[in-house]
Formats: C-alpha cells, sequence, structure tokens
C-alpha cells in the first residue's frame, strides 16, 4: 500500500517547453556536424555518426549496433536494420560518408562496430546523447539537442524534397505510414504556389 504522504515521482517535462520543435534543419545538422567535428578526441567518429545517422535515419540504437558487415564500401551500399519492429532496407551512401567510412575502418580494421569507443568496444547510448548535446551547444542552436532530432531531420528532409510518403516509409523503416505522414503533414512544400507575388 503506498502512504498518501509519499512524494509523487517527478514529472517529465513536455518537449514543447524545452524546444519548439523536435527535428534540426539541413542548415542545423550542419553546424552540428562541424562542432563535433571541432571538439573532443574522436572527432573523425563522432562527425561520421551525425552524418550517417542523418543521412540514413537512423536511431541511436541504430547506429551504435551498426556493424562493418552490413557497410559495403565498395558499392556505396549500406544495409539498415531497424529496430522496434521496423522494416529492414538498403539505402545507397553517398562519396563523403564513404570516405569518412573508410578512414574510420583504417583506424580500426579489426572492429566488428563501426562506432566505438575510446576502449573499442560499441558505444553507448548515453555516450551519442552527451555527445549529441554538447555539440549542440558548441553549435549554439538555440534549443536542446537529443539524437533522435536527426532521424525526424531526414524524415523531413525527404519531405521536403518532394519525395513520395511509400518510399520515405520504407527508407526510415516505418510499418505504419501514420509515423511517417507526419514528416510530410509538416513540409511547406504542399502550401506553395497558395499567394501570388
Amino acid at each position: 500500500m503506498v502512504s498518501q504522504d509519499a512524494p509523487c515521482p517527478p514529472r517529465r517535462v513536455p518537449n514543447a517547453s524545452v524546444r519548439s520543435r523536435e527535428y534540426l534543419t539541413e542548415d542545423e545538422v550542419t553546424l552540428l556536424r562541424n562542432a563535433a567535428r571541432c571538439v573532443g578526441r574522436c572527432r573523425l567518429r563522432d562527425g561520421t555518426l551525425i552524418l550517417v545517422s542523418y543521412r540514413h535515419g537512423l536511431r541511436v540504437s541504430e547506429a551504435i549496433d551498426l556493424r562493418w558487415d552490413q557497410i559495403d564500401l565498395k558499392r556505396q551500399l549500406m544495409h539498415v536494420r531497424r529496430l522496434k519492429n521496423g522494416t529492414a532496407s538498403t539505402h545507397p551512401m553517398g562519396k563523403e560518408e564513404c570516405r569518412c567510412l573508410r578512414q574510420l575502418r583504417r583506424r580500426h580494421p579489426d572492429s566488428r562496430h563501426v562506432f566505438l569507443s575510446e576502449r573499442k568496444g560499441p558505444m553507448r547510448s548515453a555516450t551519442v546523447r552527451k555527445m549529441i548535446d554538447r555539440a549542440g551547444r558548441l553549435a549554439r542552436i538555440p534549443f536542446p539537442v537529443h539524437p533522435h532530432m536527426l532521424r525526424h531531420a531526414c524524415g523531413y528532409k525527404l519531405a521536403n524534397d518532394g519525395h513520395d510518403t511509400r518510399a520515405i516509409q520504407a527508407y526510415l523503416g516505418h510499418r505504419n505510414i501514420m509515423h511517417t505522414v507526419r514528416y510530410t503533414e509538416l513540409s511547406p512544400e504542399r502550401f506553395r504556389g497558395f499567394w501570388k507575388d
């Protein structure tokens, strides 16, 4: 039986009271990545993690679990295994991603995981959250930044670029399209041409 005098656990502060939105713009991602590459002992790793997470809409758990057997640098492909019951897919990689990943591979040729801790084991999600938060403050982004904002940034970028909702659903690994629709609902592109100036 719970005592009536027992204090209630602290309530989680709603995200809207801390930040005005839950995604980053493409320019903010660039600022975040540049900040991560300017400070700390693992600059290449941190900058690459931000780039890969953004480009492929990875959750933090998917990023830290990324292994070299999922990456084909020769064909510039990445097999993305989705967690949370998502659907896996194979994504093309850009030249910049491949260049950064090749540099990481040269530094740790025998590692199984792509993103390693300083002790050469897989990174922990708390480490990624701290790194992203620190980079957000260094980049002077005016609200607290967390890793999942990179996944949302990917969805909004693809929607703003006019990609089909079903294609975005497959790219992000959503089983239910309702999770994808939020990106297209907030896209300003659907309102283009409402006013003629």
